[in-house]
């Protein structure tokens, strides 16, 4: 009977898992370039299965706040597969999860990824948001629509009106309640829009004398680019979504920034409002799971 060990990674683990994730996708994988980071992290653990001492999978479990925990990087060895490490895997991020206080556990997963939603289900994840990606470079010449109101940053003074907004918008149930980052994701809480304001990364577009929309942005690097990264964004109407992404895009050169990426769920509204303004796509959606841990 096969000997199965679950583990923390060790630093001579690297080169064999890296050899059983190059084919997972068409053009590879992402495990490389985020390796040393899991390893050295703090906040998170990186954990490998073994079978008979051989390696044959990998998961990542990440503290994002107290109690907030994310999972990510799943990975089996395709010579080990349907002998339960997916489940085990899980399993054991969810109790170093719990181990180390958090109270909440969530994971994104592709919409095609039949076999993760099946296990994200039982083990009693639930559906709570979907998302897409929306991409835009910078204008190659200056644009000539004249802004009808410009976009302006949030105060404090406007921490209540977002907080109404957000809880009468039609948008921000579809994505979960969640700020989306790097591929993980946050709940959008008072407290949380309290810190992103002073950070002045709430952008606000008010037209005759109410919030019409808004889009919470950070500016990361992110394989080799300068991104202006929006993990949320609403508006009531197409013109209001086209037009925060607009003055978004048109941003990115005072900003010295590469590309602007959003994080949207895919829905009609969106999808045209971003098309409107030049955003590409690859249609490409995700599902994010959540389970408490309480």
């Amino acid at each position: 009977m096969s000997q199965i060990e679950i583990r923390p990674a060790l630093a001579g683990d690297r080169e064999p898992v890296l050899a059983f994730c190059a084919s997972t996708w068409e053009w590879g994988d992402y495990i490389d370039q985020v390796w040393d980071d899991w390893m050295e992290n703090l906040a998170g653990q990186l954990l490998v299965a073994t079978v008979d001492q051989q390696l044959a999978g990998i998961v990542h479990i990440q503290l994002l706040n107290e109690t907030e925990s994310w999972l990510e990087g799943l990975r089996v060895n395709p010579d080990y597969r349907r002998q339960g490490l997916a489940r085990a895997l899980n399993e054991a991020a969810m109790v170093e999860a719990m181990r180390r206080g958090a109270t909440t556990i969530r994971l994104a997963v592709d919409s095609h990824n039949v076999a993760s939603i099946e296990l994200s289900e039982s083990m009693h994840m639930r559906r709570v948001g979907d998302f897409a990606l929306y991409t835009a470079r910078p204008f190659t010449t200056p644009p000539s629509r004249a802004p009808q109101q410009p976009v302006r940053l949030a105060t404090l003074e406007d921490l209540d009106m977002i907080i109404d907004y957000l809880n009468a918008s039609n948008i921000f149930p579809l994505v979960g309640g969640l700020y989306y980052v790097k591929f993980q994701a946050l709940p959008i809480t008072a407290e949380f829009l309290e810190q992103k304001i002073n950070s002045q990364q709430i952008y606000l577009l008010q037209r005759w004398e109410r919030l019409d929309g808004l889009a919470i942005a950070e500016i990361r690097r992110e394989n080799q680019q300068q991104r202006l990264s929006v993990g949320y964004l609403d508006g009531t109407t197409i013109e209001a979504i086209s037009f925060i992404a607009y003055n978004l895009r048109r941003h990115l050169s005072e900003l010295q920034l590469e590309q602007v990426r959003v994080y949207a769920p895919e829905t009609l509204l969106i999808h045209d409002a971003f098309a409107g303004v030049e955003y590409d796509t690859d249609h490409a959606i995700f599902c994010t799971y959540e389970r408490s841990l309480e």
